[in-house]
């Protein structure tokens, strides 16, 4: 399967925000905000495989700055790794006030994709090529961060308790 170059698939939303997005004192909703993340990887993850793909984590999401009613969000995406059959794609989101022109950083998240076949499977993806100074560091930091959540996962089910249900024996 042929690599790929992360800025193949990178992708940028853009979106305005109405008092439907909002609260009433005018704060954007965080749960638009992670739907518009969630969108943004998944577009820039179809895109590096061209094919069906699905959110299997989301990272820890801080917001750093409000969102108001009346500014324009934008989503930023772009592959940091890809494995197997999974990838992480990295989403930042910013707000720009129409009225000043003001950026800010509202957050960053790191999301899990995994691709799948035509029956619903994990399915190989393409590696990728990172090819600036910042797509090779995001690259390192992503394999360090994938074998963390690797390990957590581990541990994870080796604490798990196997649900056993024990039935009387009927004469």
């Amino acid at each position: 399967m042929k690599s790929k170059k992360v800025s193949d698939s990178r992708v940028e939303i853009a979106q305005i925000m109405y008092p439907e997005h909002a609260n009433p004192a005018g704060n954007v909703h965080g749960g638009h905000i992670l739907k518009l993340v969630d969108q943004a990887a998944a577009i820039a993850g179809a895109r590096h495989t061209h094919r069906n793909v699905v959110t299997a984590s989301v990272d820890r999401m801080d917001f750093i700055s409000p969102v108001y009613i009346g500014n324009v969000v934008f989503a930023k995406a772009s592959i940091n790794y890809a494995g197997r059959t999974s990838m992480e794609i990295g989403v930042r989101i910013e707000a720009e006030c129409l009225r000043t022109g003001t950026h800010t950083h509202v957050g960053s998240a790191y999301l899990t994709f995994v691709a799948l076949d035509e029956n619903d499977k994990p399915t190989e993806i393409p590696k990728i090529i990172p090819e600036t100074e910042e797509e090779k560091r995001r690259f390192e930091e992503a394999k360090r961060r994938r074998e963390s959540r690797l390990q957590q996962a581990k541990k994870k089910r080796a604490e798990q308790q196997p649900c056993i249900i024990r039935t009387k024996k009927l004469n």
